[in-house]
C-alpha cells in the first residue's frame, strides 16, 4: 500500500476561517466557538470523548471512526500544541490533551525553537525547526509504511498545500461565517487544478469537501 499524506476532519467556517484571534490557554481556537466548527464531530457515536450512549450515525460517524486508520505520524503546527510564543518558557507545557493524547503516534511539531521530545501515553511530541518536505521525511521514516497526517493549524496546512505535498484531504464547512481570523481559502475551488473535489451535504448542516489528487 502506497503511503499517503492526509488531512483529516479539518473544519472551517462557509468563508474558510479555521482558527480565530486572540488564541489562549484558555481559548485555543481565540475568538472562534469550536462548537461552531467541530460540533459535528462530537455529536457523533464514535466520538473519543463521548461517555453517554447515543450519538449520530452515517457518514460523519464514519469519518470519526476514519480518523486514526492507518495513520503512523503526525505533522502540525505549533499553535495546535498550544498557546505560547517564542523561546519555551515553560517547557512543563505538554499541550492542550492531557495525560493521553488521541494521536497515539509519533508527533512532529513544526517550531522555530526546537525543545527535547517527551512522551505522554502512546503519543511521543518531536519538535523541529525545519522545512515542510526536511519534517515529512521524517515523519515518513517514523509512521513505518503508514500514512502521515497534516493535522493543523490552518498555516501548517498552507504550507503543506503550497509546497504540493497532501494526497488527499477532508475539510468539513460550517453554515456560519466568522468574518476574521486565520483563512485555509476563499473557496475549496481554488484547490481544483491540483485535486479532484467532491461535496456531501450532511443533516447536520455541514458540507464534507473530499478532495484527492488528480
Amino acid at each position: 500500500m502506497t503511503q499517503r499524506v492526509r488531512i483529516q476532519n479539518f473544519a472551517v467556517s462557509r468563508d474558510g476561517i479555521g482558527a480565530g484571534r486572540e488564541q489562549s490557554l484558555e481559548r485555543p481556537f481565540g475568538h472562534v466557538d469550536p462548537m461552531d466548527l467541530h460540533g459535528w464531530a462530537l455529536a457523533t457515536a464514535h466520538w473519543p470523548g463521548r461517555t453517554d450512549p447515543g450519538g449520530t450515525r452515517g457518514l460523519e460517524d464514519y469519518l470519526t471512526r476514519d480518523f486514526s486508520r492507518n495513520i503512523g505520524a503526525e505533522i502540525m503546527g505549533r499553535h495546535k500544541f498550544g498557546p505560547q510564543r517564542g523561546p519555551w518558557t515553560d517547557q512543563e507545557w505538554t499541550g492542550w490533551w492531557g495525560a493521553e493524547p488521541p494521536f497515539h503516534t509519533p508527533v512532529f511539531v513544526l517550531t522555530h525553537h526546537p525543545r527535547p521530545s517527551f512522551s505522554l501515553g502512546e503519543t511521543t511530541f518531536h519538535f523541529l525547526d525545519a522545512s515542510c518536505q526536511e519534517a515529512l521525511a521524517q515523519a515518513r521514516e517514523a509512521a513505518d509504511g503508514k500514512d502521515v497526517r497534516i493535522g493543523g493549524g490552518v498555516t501548517t496546512l498552507r504550507a503543506f498545500l503550497e509546497a504540493d505535498l497532501v494526497d488527499e484531504m477532508h475539510v468539513a464547512i460550517a453554515p456560519l461565517e466568522l468574518g476574521e481570523g486565520l483563512r485555509l481559502w476563499e473557496r475549496p475551488e481554488e484547490l481544483t487544478d491540483r485535486f479532484h473535489l467532491e461535496q456531501v451535504a450532511a443533516p447536520s448542516g455541514i458540507t464534507h469537501c473530499f478532495f484527492w489528487r488528480r
